[in-house]
């Protein structure tokens, strides 16, 4: 019985150390690949503000293979992207309150989903499974889907900008995701 005993206590503590040195440390190392950036638009007294963590391309087809099509992504690397706007906002056509939300989408080959989520999980991937994420549809406050813009040049890292661009002959705010051959524009509005 005592033996039985010292080999649960072993595997407890090796299952804690797994849970809270291992894990930390591979997410702490992962970083050092898709570094942490962030990307601010000011409209007037609104700040939106975007982090995210930028893979790189590396010789990789991205589209269709690393990043499944029909798959919710975590729309860059390492933690969840998140958007944080300071006052309320309009994401092509649906409101957005101010606050902070997790920022996950469904590519496919000529258009994505992109949702906007009120959970902010502390990783974007399942520890046991790193292809599954942690995105919860549960707590999708917004979805909107854009259409894909072919890129002659590919783009090596992973990069979300705010442009502004003229869509329907005038002046506009987007929410520009580039990778690859691959670019999506999400119109913002005040």
């Amino acid at each position: 019985m005592k033996l039985i005993k010292k080999i649960v206590v072993v595997l407890l503590v090796l299952a804690a150390l797994v849970y809270f040195v291992a894990i930390p440390y591979v997410q702490r190392e992962t970083k050092k690949f898709s570094p942490y950036k962030t990307s601010v638009l000011e409209l007037g007294n609104t700040v939106l503000k975007i982090d995210y963590s930028s893979p790189s391309k590396k010789g990789r087809k991205i589209f269709g293979e690393l990043v499944p099509y029909g798959n919710v992504w975590r729309t860059g690397a390492n933690e969840p992207t998140t958007i944080t706007v300071s006052k309320p906002i309009k994401i092509i056509d649906k409101p957005l309150p101010a606050g902070t939300y997790s920022l996950w989408s469904i590519p496919n080959k000529k258009s994505w989903k992109i949702m906007f989520n009120t959970q902010i999980p502390d990783w974007g991937v399942t520890r046991i499974n790193g292809n599954q994420t942690t995105h919860d549809s549960n707590y999708d406050l917004i979805t909107v889907e854009v259409p894909v813009i072919d890129l002659q040049n590919p783009v090596e890292d992973f990069t979300i900008t705010f442009e502004e661009q003229t869509l329907q002959q005038k002046s506009q705010n987007v929410i520009s995701l580039a990778w690859d051959t691959t670019k999506i524009m999400v119109p913002v509005y005040k």
